[in-house]
Parts: C-alpha cells; structure tokens; sequence
C-alpha cells in the first residue's frame, strides 16, 4: 500500500513499463479528430467533441462530424458511446449500429 502511495506523489511509474496495454485509457484531446468508420470499415466522419455526464463522470456522448466538403453540408451527431468500440489497430473508433440510421436522422445544432 505504501508504494501505491509513494508513486501517486513522485509521478514515477512503479509498475509495467507499457500499462496502458492492453487499451484501457485514452486521453479526450486523443479521441477529439479521430475517424469513425462502420462495421464495413468505410469512413463515416469523425469525433467533434465528447459529452461527459457530470453526475457521473462517464461519457455518455460522442459528438460525430459526418459528411460535406469545407463545412458545406456537414452534419452533426451525438452517438451513444456503447455504440463506438475502438480499433487500438487502426487507430479509429467503429459504429456497432446501421449506417442507415444517421444517414437519415436530422442531426443536431452544435450551438445548442
């Protein structure tokens, strides 16, 4: 218990030399740009911003940016985050729903 505490204080690492693998962290300014592909792995946009539940801490939403070209036509979505699985491979996060579904959902205004 003594070490678990000496570590929190010197910032040094007691432990693993890699203890982030397997993936179990990831850091929001790490998952803000990245890509978000379907099952079929063909890209669908990519993570805007993250919706944290302060009551809760946990994430509940991941704000997706799909579609258009120079900001013409872009459309936002907030996708549940147990709709995402990460793919620590190719760096990306997978929508585990249908394609469908957002292409054909109203999206919402980043505003609000």
């Amino acid at each position: 218990m003594d070490e678990l505490i000496k570590d929190d204080f010197t910032g040094v690492n007691q432990g693993e030399r890699y203890p982030n693998i397997p993936l179990r962290y990831l850091t929001a300014s790490s998952i803000i740009g990245d890509k978000v592909h379907d099952e079929k792995d063909d890209p669908m946009g990519k993570i805007e911003d993250i919706m944290i539940d302060i009551a809760t801490g946990k994430i509940d939403y991941i704000v997706v940016e799909f579609g258009g070209f120079l900001g013409i036509g872009v459309k936002y979505f907030a996708i549940p985050f147990n709709m995402l699985e990460v793919n620590a491979e190719k760096r990306i996060f997978v929508f585990k729903g249908k394609k469908e579904m957002i292409e054909k959902a109203p999206g919402l205004d980043l505003s609000h």
